[in-house]
């Protein structure tokens, strides 16, 4: 049985994502992960972070043992920790908005994005996933979703199954004020620590990103942010024994509603 860690250390690293440029992100990655000087237990990048969001797949897909997943084993085994981002894959002839969570021993899984973004024509490319992700790592349950599955609580409801919600996105500055808002109602609705990881700077497409990147904890608050506009990574820390105690003393999910996404 795993050892629960009390202090989880995550670093969310807000890039500026250079358009439709694995390699180059890779570094980029590399550089902002070396500035850190302290341990950390779990690295989040962003939705599709070596690329950008692209509705192109067909360019730019990569398979589960190719360049981004490599670099994905490699820093996970550098920095003896876990390692969890977005990428675009190829698969039996379809491709994925899939987010891939690997440790330093290389044991992985894996996220297909279920909400595809309709709007901006990711249907069109791309097959959704059926099948949500919690994760056990170091006595911590984590939940995992890609930046669209945020919009949609059934989807996010805690089944008294995970203590944080992840959401790693390609989420755009025009949207920022629903983004803030959203990542602190699931973090009260399901009583959980919630880190939203987003990206800066323009894509390809013309479209501006404001990062936001975030911790939440489960009574709203929130507990650490990488500012707003500017490229950087930091370590946002949850609390077990916080996130414990708010639950006994204020049990709300004694009277969840007990439904599930069919």
């Amino acid at each position: 049985m795993t050892k629960k860690t009390d202090n989880l250390k995550i670093i969310a690293v807000q890039p500026d994502t250079i358009w439709q440029n694995a390699g180059g992100n890779l570094v980029k990655c590399t550089a902002m992960l070396s500035d850190i000087p302290d341990q950390f237990d779990l690295i989040l990048l962003p939705e599709m972070f070596s690329t950008g969001f692209c509705t192109e797949p067909e360019k730019l897909a990569e398979t589960m043992d190719g360049e981004t997943i490599r670099w994905m084993k490699r820093t996970a085994e550098s920095y003896k920790c876990a390692v969890a981002g977005s990428l675009i894959i190829r698969e039996n002839k379809r491709y994925f908005n899939r987010l891939v969570f690997i440790d330093q021993y290389e044991n992985f899984t894996w996220y297909d994005k279920r909400h595809l973004f309709t709007i901006g024509g990711e249907e069109l490319k791309y097959t959704s996933g059926k099948e949500r992700l919690v994760v056990p790592y170091k006595g911590w349950q984590i939940c995992f979703q890609i930046c669209y599955d945020l919009r949609f609580p059934v989807w996010s409801r805690n089944r008294h199954d995970y203590d944080v919600l992840v959401n790693l996105a390609n989420w755009p500055e025009a949207r920022s004020d629903v983004w803030k808002t959203l990542l602190t109602a699931r973090a009260i609705e399901n009583q959980c620590y919630v880190v939203g990881v987003n990206r800066v700077g323009k894509d390809g497409n013309g479209i501006s990103y404001s990062g936001d990147s975030m911790a939440i904890n489960p009574k709203g608050q929130i507990i650490g942010t990488i500012e707003s506009y500017k490229e950087n990574s930091a370590i946002f820390t949850l609390s077990w024994e916080d996130l414990n105690e708010f639950r006994v003393k204020f049990p709300v999910w004694k009277d969840w509603d007990e439904f599930q996404w069919q």
